[in-house]
């Protein structure tokens, strides 16, 4: 099975990425910021509160794929700041209870979209 999964939200033509793609029983969720639907930061100059949304976001895709944040296995950071990025460690409990994926954590210099201070991208095992 190869599928793109949008969350049930309409998807431009123009992008060139799907927000998550399954292909067989893995789920492959993009780099994702904390924006809301009209792609504005939600929490401007807060790291902690742009994990948190990106982590919602990520709820309809999971379900649409068929699954929770339970079977998500990697995550990938990718952050502007270290400034308060422990922070983000609390809000990785919420999500994943006590199945926490595997992590890594790229300082960088930059990211795309103004004011985002972090982007994370994400692998599933869809559950059979």
């Amino acid at each position: 099975m190869d599928e793109k999964i949008t969350g049930g939200k309409p998807w431009h033509p123009r992008y060139t990425y799907w927000p998550a793609r399954r292909a067989g029983n893995l789920l492959f969720i993009s780099g994702t910021t904390g924006t809301d639907d009209e792609g504005n930061i939600t929490a401007p100059g807060d790291i902690v509160e742009q994990t948190r949304q990106i982590f919602r976001k990520w709820g309809p895709l999971l379900a649409e794929a068929g699954c929770t944040y339970d079977d998500i296995v990697q995550t990938v950071d990718h952050f502007t700041t270290t400034e308060n990025y422990r922070g983000t460690a609390a809000v990785r409990r919420e999500f994943f209870k006590e199945r926490m994926p595997t992590s890594t954590g790229v300082l960088v210099s930059g990211l795309l979209r103004p004011h985002a201070l972090i982007e994370i991208h994400a692998i599933a095992v869809v559950p059979a």
